[in-house]
């Protein structure tokens, strides 16, 4: 999916970008794919070794030469207007730190089958960020770098880094997110390596309620929150074992009831596919 994913930046209608491939040790032709990208935009960093996401986000941070950054994940694409969309809010908005979208879910044959966008002009409560309804689309974040450097991720961290991230910046009272409602990212899930990750997240997210929900939340509800973790842990596993983990991306998601909507993905897909790349 790697090149794919570098199409949909180059097909972007904002232009003015750099993109940073960083390896993280990968042993697949990833890295042999992106040093085939010849274009003075693209820059193809690795050291060879493997030190998960928070310390790479980390390192984009330090790398990056401008002053907003937009990430994403290599086996996902990004609706070409994304970036067009986010820095004009960002310009006007000049409070605002981060700015989140909306997703459409895909198979791994790119066919969307599902969307997740957040309420437009909705608050970002600590009780929301604590039982993971903030809203917040990880990969498809685009923000200032000063807010970046001011607040790292926690590298010892290696799954749910973005959740202690949003917890700890926004008890400093440093956490200004914008959520612009429109499914701008395309985000593939499911396979048995998604349900492995998402039973860590849960663990780890498990070790950040306690280490910061006495700000809100009491003792009661403290446990009942970390006792439905818990249950949606045991149910993973469970559907994971008769083969319906299926049935979480569906949970997960609301329906793509409008055929129109469904014709603008399956377009703007076929745009990026279609998006020539610099060889």
């Amino acid at each position: 999916y790697l090149l794919d994913a570098i199409r949909s930046v180059f097909a972007q209608t904002y232009q003015d970008w750099e993109l940073i491939l960083l390896d993280d040790g990968s042993t697949d032709r990833s890295l042999e794919i992106a040093h085939s990208v010849n274009d003075s935009r693209v820059r193809v960093i690795s050291d060879g070794c493997n030190k998960n996401l928070a310390y790479r986000l980390n390192q984009i941070t330090s790398e990056a030469k401008y002053d907003l950054i937009g990430r994403m994940d290599a086996d996902d694409l990004i609706s070409p207007t994304r970036f067009e969309k986010q820095l004009a809010i960002l310009e006007t908005h000049p409070e605002i730190d981060l700015i989140t979208t909306g997703l459409c879910s895909l198979t791994e044959n790119n066919i969307p089958i599902g969307i997740r966008c957040g309420e437009p002009g909705d608050s970002i409560t600590i009780q929301k960020l604590l039982r993971g309804q903030g809203g917040i689309v990880h990969a498809s974040l685009l923000g200032r770098k000063a807010w970046f450097l001011r607040n790292p991720y926690d590298s010892s961290i290696a799954r749910g880094e973005d959740y202690e991230l949003w917890l700890r910046s926004f008890a400093r009272n440093d956490f200004n997110l914008y959520i612009l409602n429109e499914p701008l990212y395309y985000y593939r899930e499911g396979g048995r390596t998604m349900t492995a990750k998402r039973l860590m997240g849960y663990h780890n997210r498990v070790k950040q309620i306690r280490k910061y929900g006495y700000l809100e939340l009491n003792p009661y509800e403290l446990v009942l929150l970390i006792t439905k973790i818990h249950c949606k842990s045991m149910l993973i596993r469970v559907l994971d074992l008769i083969n319906k983990t299926d049935l979480l991306i569906k949970v997960r998601n609301e329906p793509i009831i409008d055929e129109s909507l469904t014709y603008h993905f399956c377009q703007e897909i076929e745009e990026i596919q279609n998006t020539e790349l610099p060889f």
